[in-house]
């Protein structure tokens, strides 16, 4: 599904980048995957629909923008995304803060998997 003009892969994706899986008011936003640089609405969606060889994105690569806000389609950098307090600095729509407890699946944070 294209959102905001870019391709989001998933189950059951919304106009905002909700999924199957994470589905409250909050869960607007897309991760592009390091591995096969499609956006995704979460790690479920790519396990069951993306590459198959996930990888988180090295922190040298932190400034490539790689989230996507499904409200206002701003895309944000690894960096400004983890350091946003889950509020998109373009028009200010709360994102889950819920999602810091996968960030290691997308962002090689040196959380550990």
């Amino acid at each position: 599904m294209y959102i905001h003009g870019q391709n989001v892969a998933g189950i059951e994706v919304d106009s905002e980048t909700r999924c199957l899986h994470y589905h409250k008011e909050i869960d607007r936003i897309a991760i592009k995957f390091y591995c096969c640089n499609q956006y995704f609405p979460c790690f479920e969606c790519h396990t069951q629909c993306g590459c198959g060889k996930p990888k988180p994105w090295p922190q040298n690569h932190f400034d490539q923008k790689a989230v996507l806000c499904g409200n206002c389609g701003h895309e944000l950098t690894i960096r400004q995304y983890l350091s946003c307090q889950s509020n998109c600095p373009k028009c200010q729509s709360d994102f889950n803060p819920g999602c810091s407890l996968h960030a290691h699946l997308y962002f090689d944070t040196g959380e550990g998997s």
